[in-house]
């Protein structure tokens, strides 16, 4: 299954996979057809950027033009793991990825399964959650398959999920950094005082 979903990836298709945390919505990130799918099957926003799963924390100079002093402090403390860091994105990202915020959030994910499978991708994929904006996200294929009866080329069933929460999404574009999205890992955890959160 990973061996086609390789190939649909690369073809430009959608597929729906497990994460670490909810299933996701994975496209190649630099082909914006692929990801404009994304987005017209979620009904997304244009103003939200989208975020990536990386397979390793090598793979983040193709994505973000400017490691600071905290993101890579975080990244080495937290990956992998469910911390999503924003960070400046590359020039070349097309503007399906980054919603015209000039910037990319990315993390490496915990399960090595789901490692394998973004690395036989291409190294990263998106995974903006499966499901349609404002509802919850899937937590099983068989979900998936309600939230979208069409549309996804492949759908792959890595069981149920078990986690409760998302991933907890970082800025550090701006000083002090800040929580966008509560997770997994609390301000607490990571440091910050409670008011950097939205």
């Amino acid at each position: 299954m990973i061996s086609q979903a390789a190939k649909i990836i690369a073809e430009g298709g959608v597929i729906a996979f497990r994460t670490d945390t909810f299933y996701g919505l994975g496209a190649d990130p630099f082909n914006a057809a692929a990801v404009a799918k994304v987005r017209e099957l979620k009904g997304r926003e244009e103003n939200k950027p989208i975020l990536l799963l990386l397979a390793e924390a090598s793979e983040v100079d193709r994505f973000i033009a400017d490691r600071s002093r905290a993101f890579e402090e975080l990244a080495r403390k937290y990956w992998p793991g469910p911390l999503t860091i924003v960070g400046t994105a590359v020039p070349d990202l097309p503007l399906e990825i980054t919603a015209g915020t000039g910037t990319v959030g990315v993390r490496v994910p915990a399960d090595e399964s789901v490692r394998e499978l973004v690395r036989a991708c291409g190294g990263a994929l998106t995974a903006t959650s499966a499901n349609s904006s404002g509802r919850e996200p899937a937590r099983s294929s068989d979900e998936v398959r309600e939230y979208f009866p069409t549309g996804i080329d492949l759908v792959l069933d890595g069981g149920e999920v078990t986690v409760t929460e998302p991933s907890t999404v970082l800025d550090v574009t701006v000083s002090p950094p800040r929580v966008v999205r509560q997770g997994a890992i609390s301000a607490g955890d990571l440091g910050m005082r409670s008011e950097f959160s939205l």
